[in-house]
């Protein structure tokens, strides 16, 4: 942002040598006191050996008067308040306004991201579970594309292992002829927790389980048609849901597709003396960092998800050469992903790694689990915020009797799925949500559907209006339009903010703020009453208020209706 840029050069010239580069320029908590404040002069007192107050005047005067600032002061021990120029202020709204990118800075030009996100097991139904990595990790997909990176999004599929065993000797053993010929995602879970149940009570079974696996493992042809036909109708249907929610993604690169790999991943952990062999395991300690073992080939022969991540990585840095590789998984793999980032910086893997941990969802104040009989399936979850949605759509027509039209179903599911997303998405991803129906779908209140209202309210006064204002047609006046104003000039730091901190939280309070702050303008300023050039000037900021909130909404992957 142009004015902490000029605070952290004044700072540099009144003090240099010294290290100002978090400096923070902020909104003002109190709009009587100016537009921003800077705090960083207590910050630095103790560094500089100066009082707070020295610290701010050293700085103003090095500051001067920039054509944007209007005022700059001292307040206190030694805030700092800036009051911008309204000048300066219209034609920020009209640089924006002009801007394909509406201000976000195109910071990852020439950068390259990789987003493991979703992640599904195959052979499963997906749940009302597995919709935080799948909203999260699409809404930081989408925020670093408008940021200007290369992404890779990758669907990091559930598609090895010892449930494959499991369900082979329960397709053959434990379905109908019926359902084997027309198998769905369905069938296959269905087979796997009835072969599941019948291993743990019977051990001729679990071997035969086991058996199985070892065939598929070595290649057997009929068993690895069958691991084929499964994975692939889990892919379609899991495509199904995907296309429903608009999530799509670069690659779907499963946990199968890394396992002719992760033999040489081990023999260069022990090249390296990484590995060393404990009760027939190889383990990786962490003794210098705190942490407990990570087994990299059990005792039996096989390998885990630890050698299995670390060949991913290497993979990925030879496919894509990315600058970040980003996980967007539950808190409960905090361990995991901390033990195999320490080894692939051991090993050398130039890449920056990051985990994105979640809380966990519940559901009416319980925790989603089968065994509390409220593990809600995604379909039926997305059915019904349709179903609820198009009650409101229904209520708000005149004629109530009428039956829904295609435009009705429409939009009743652009505002059931953006409710089912934002009531994720508005929460800090690592703290655990409770869903509940009346908030996902308030139409007032920090929600989606207020959101999209106010989208649509914006929409209607535009197309009332007519012809409106050019770009540079923007004056800020009064308190309302100027508080509209700064907040709409915050957007692309935000939307910067939000891929920094992977929070798309961020991003969504910023557009709840924001959608106050053009409530409280709507109410207060008269727009198409207003004579000219004020009624233009106010429409402009409509329209520009308006454009804001779409491409946030977007990048949360949520639609923003021009009617509701």
């Amino acid at each position: 942002m142009e004015l902490t840029e000029c605070l952290k050069d004044a700072f540099e010239k009144a003090f240099p040598g010294n290290d100002f580069s978090q400096l923070a320029v902020l909104p003002a908590t109190d709009a009587r006191f100016g537009d921003f404040q800077c705090n960083d002069a207590l910050k630095f007192a103790k560094t500089l050996h100066l009082p707070p107050r020295k610290i701010a005047e050293a700085v103003l005067a090095q500051l001067g008067k920039p054509e944007f600032l209007e005022k700059a002061e001292i307040a206190g021990p030694g805030f700092i308040n800036l009051t911008v120029a309204e000048k300066w202020l219209a034609d920020s709204l009209a640089k924006v306004a002009d801007d394909a990118h509406l201000g976000i800075p195109q910071a990852g030009a020439g950068r390259t991201a990789v987003i493991d996100y979703s992640s599904p097991n195959a052979a499963k139904q997906m749940h009302i579970g597995h919709i935080r990595s799948t909203v999260i990790g699409n809404a930081i997909d989408r925020i670093y594309r408008s940021l200007g990176y290369r992404v890779i999004a990758d669907n990091h599929l559930g598609d090895w292992g010892t449930q494959f065993g499991i369900l082979i000797k329960g397709y053959r053993e434990c379905l109908t002829d019926a359902q084997r010929e027309n198998l769905t995602v369905k069938d296959l879970e269905e087979a796997y927790v009835k072969s599941s149940t019948r291993a743990k009570e019977d051990e001729t079974w679990k071997n035969a389980c086991r058996e199985e696996l070892v065939k598929l493992q070595q290649g057997d042809a009929a068993n690895h048609a069958l691991w084929e036909r499964f994975i692939k109708i889990s892919i379609d249907e899991f495509t199904r849901m995907y296309d429903l929610l608009g999530v799509h993604f670069d690659t779907w690169r499963g946990e199968s597709f890394y396992n002719s790999m992760m033999a040489d991943v081990v023999e260069e952990l022990v090249k390296r003396g990484m590995a060393e062999e404990s009760e027939g395991a190889l383990i990786v300690r962490f003794d210098a960092e705190g942490l407990p073992i990570a087994i990299v080939r059990k005792s039996d022969g096989g390998f885990n998800y630890t050698t299995s991540d670390i060949a991913c990585v290497r993979s990925r840095i030879a496919d894509y050469h990315p600058d970040v590789i980003i996980y967007v998984t539950d808190d409960r793999q905090q361990l995991h992903f901390k033990q195999f980032f320490i080894i692939c910086a051991k090993l050398g893997m130039d890449v920056k790694l990051v985990h994105v941990p979640f809380g966990l969802m519940s559901f009416g104040g319980k925790a989603i689990s089968t065994r509390e009989g409220n593990l809600i399936k995604l379909d039926d979850l997305l059915s019904e915020s349709v179903r609820r949605a198009l009650e409101i759509v229904l209520s708000r027509k005149d004629d109530k009797s009428a039956e829904p039209t295609p435009d009705d179903m429409e939009l009743a599911r652009a505002i059931g799925f953006g409710a089912v997303k934002y009531a994720d998405l508005s929460h800090d991803p690592a703290t655990a949500v409770d869903f509940d129906w009346d908030k996902a779908l308030a139409l007032e209140g920090n929600s989606a559907p207020y959101l999209q209202y106010a989208h649509a309210r914006v929409c209607s006064l535009i197309a009332k209006a007519g012809a409106v204002g050019t770009a540079d047609a923007f004056a800020v006046s009064t308190p309302e339009e100027k508080r509209l104003a700064l907040q709409l000039l915050q957007f692309g730091a935000t939307v910067e903010r939000a891929a920094r901190q992977a929070k798309p939280s961020v991003l969504a309070d910023y557009l709840f703020q924001t959608a106050q702050a053009y409530s409280s303008f709507y109410q207060r300023s008269p727009i198409l009453k207003s004579e000219e050039p004020l009624r233009s000037s106010r429409l402009a900021l409509c329209r520009l208020f308006g454009d804001v909130l779409a491409k946030g909404l977007d990048l949360l992957g949520i639609a923003a209706p021009a009617r509701i």
